[in-house]
């Protein structure tokens, strides 16, 4: 469950239900359920052996794993920087969500009414501001931190097991709310009707990207996650579950969301726009308390998915620090913490006041957004498919794979022609389309 609530992110609420009405609504699913299960779940499966036969961090997992060539931790090591980078952003825009779920219980969200302008001018004051963003980043990653001193079972697996049927049963309450709106058929045409016309090259490769990340593959979080999985648990199983239920996620966020905004003839749109300025639209429009309790819901919804990847980031981190300087699992914490804070800070300033602080004529927020985006995760997911293809000896991967030969590993030879070939193509292509473009 952690690791669903480790895939589950921001990513698939205000991301893939605009590029799949976008790129052809049910061409564009269609692809990307090929993708996620056909490249996605196999870059899974490849970080959660690595993790299971190490039983270490990527650091050190990668090093064991190749005792004659030392310099593949180095791809442990990106993986780290990877989640540190990533994770600073991730508290930021959580820090955005969190005090738009306060401003939507109190009501604040509700008094701007269905003015466009305003809703617009108050999340770029907001978000350029110096102190409310910090505060709130803050209080959110001091809210990781305790699920994480929890330790693995308390902690994270526990409020794992009640956060994600809490996600999804908001979902499903904003979806037959949506659904019930006058005009909700246009948003489902929008996201559902096939339509290859619009299914360009960009399309695809939009699908391919998301399929892969939406997953946390290329940072080291399921390798982490991996060393905590039981010998006795069938990787190909878990792997399957957890890419399903992504899938599902992405799709029920669709469905709550855009059937609504068609119903408001507002114009779709995706990212930290749809869920900062397009959607406190749509909830003032249903009026009163209505209006008021689903902007909550909403917001509620956007912070428990952005909680459950912020944990396996942390955990990813603060387990690697243990097993790095052979310190608790408090101080450890306590030290990643604090960097993040001060990492994030500098991000969330570089939005207003520090704006001046520059990177290649980008701001420093924007830097690291290319970051986050571009370079790392593909980077990191290309240098674990080679090791784990390549270098990583081929009985040890079946081992995992079959339980030691308990478990029938028919797929196995699909499975390693894609992890050989078609998974190394696929991280290159979008790697270079996406620096190109």
């Amino acid at each position: 469950m952690a690791a669903v609530g480790s895939a589950v992110g921001l990513g698939n609420i205000w991301r893939f239900p605009y590029i799949c009405g976008k790129y052809g609504g049910g061409a564009f699913l269609l692809v990307y359920l090929c993708f996620a299960f056909g490249i996605g779940m196999v870059l899974m499966m490849s970080e959660f052996v690595i993790g299971r036969r190490s039983r270490h961090t990527p650091m050190r997992a990668f090093a064991s794993l190749s005792p004659r060539r030392k310099g593949w931790r180095y791809i442990g090591l990106l993986g780290i920087v990877t989640c540190f980078f990533i994770l600073s952003q991730y508290f930021v825009i959580s820090g955005w969500t969190l005090s738009y779920f306060f401003d939507a219980v109190t009501g604040r969200l509700a008094t701007m009414g269905q003015d466009a302008a305003a809703i617009g001018c108050y999340f770029t004051e907001f978000s350029t501001s110096a102190s409310r963003p910090v505060v709130f980043l803050t209080v959110f990653a001091l809210l990781t931190a305790v699920v994480i001193l929890c330790g693995v079972q308390k902690g994270i697996e526990a409020v794992s097991k009640v956060l994600m049927p809490v996600l999804v049963v908001l979902l499903v309450v904003l979806c037959i709310r949506s659904l019930t709106l006058p005009g909700a058929s246009r948003g489902l045409s929008y996201l559902f009707s096939p339509d290859f016309s619009k299914l360009s090259a960009e399309g695809v490769l939009a699908a391919l990207g998301q399929a892969m990340f939406s997953l946390s593959v290329g940072m080291g979080v399921m390798i982490v996650y991996g060393s905590y999985i039981p010998a006795s648990d069938d990787l190909f199983r878990t792997s399957m579950w957890i890419t399903a239920s992504d899938v599902l996620i992405a799709v029920l966020s669709g469905v709550a969301i855009f059937p609504a905004v068609f119903s408001c003839g507002l114009e779709p749109a995706g990212g930290p726009g749809l869920s900062y300025c397009v959607l406190p639209n749509v909830f003032n429009s249903m009026g009163g308390v209505t209006g008021v309790v689903f902007s909550a819901i909403f917001f509620l919804l956007l912070s428990i998915a952005a909680l459950t990847s912020s944990i396996s980031l942390l955990e990813a981190l603060s387990a690697w620090l243990v097993e790095t300087l052979r310190t608790r699992r408090f101080v450890s914490t306590l030290i990643i913490v604090a960097a993040e804070i001060a990492l994030a800070s500098i991000v969330s300033l570089s939005n207003g006041m520090w704006s001046h602080l520059q990177v290649g004529g980008d701001t420093f927020f924007d830097f690291v957004d290319r970051l986050n985006s571009i370079y790392l995760p593909p980077l990191c997911a290309f240098g674990t498919v080679l090791f784990f293809a390549w270098v990583m000896p081929e009985a040890d991967v079946r081992d995992e794979l079959t339980n030691h030969g308990v478990l029938r590993a028919v797929y196995y030879p699909v499975f390693r022609f894609i992890v050989r070939w078609l998974a190394p193509l696929a991280l290159v292509v979008v790697f270079l389309t996406s620096i190109l473009t």
